[in-house]
């Protein structure tokens, strides 16, 4: 998923439901003619992909609290096409066991000292956290018990 998108969708993680004030200021004929104007639909290719994003660009340059209701309501669907898109066709690829096992040392502020007693010696635990030797299901069960994750992320 693009940042652009990403940062939508984690500010609309949720569909937002309408108060009764904001239902009563939504002009149908408005947004109607914003659809009309940008063509929102299932996306099938690329190159609609591309014209989604444009628009989703155009829409966010105004500024959020910029936006009408029916831009917002435009923008919130436009984004779900993308996202739907991107999750179909924009895999993210899977970090090796090393990287998450680094990312989790970095977040909890532990060096590779503190993980010694998982892997019991200190060249062992080097030679896993720079990625030149794979973590065990072993040491990834003690991995996911340490961080309080599944061990499959390790594996």
């Amino acid at each position: 998923m693009t940042a652009l998108v990403k940062s939508k969708a984690k500010a609309k993680s949720k569909p937002r439901r309408a108060t009764t004030d904001e239902a009563a200021i939504f002009d149908r004929r408005k947004y109607a003619a914003l659809l009309s104007r940008s063509l929102p639909m299932v996306i099938t290719t690329e190159a609609e992909y591309e014209q989604t994003l444009d628009e989703i660009k155009r829409l966010l340059r105004k500024g959020e609290s910029n936006l009408s209701t029916e831009e917002d309501r435009l923008l919130d669907l436009l984004s779900t096409l993308a996202e739907n898109w991107e999750e179909a066709h924009h895999e993210i690829p899977e970090a090796p066991g090393h990287r998450i096992l680094q990312h989790y040392m970095q977040i909890r502020g532990l060096r590779q000292i503190d993980l010694q007693p998982v892997f019991g010696s200190r060249g062992v635990t080097s030679a896993i956290v720079n990625g030149k030797r794979p973590i065990t299901t072993e040491q990834a069960k003690q991995l996911g018990s340490l961080f309080g994750i599944s061990p499959a992320v390790f594996t």
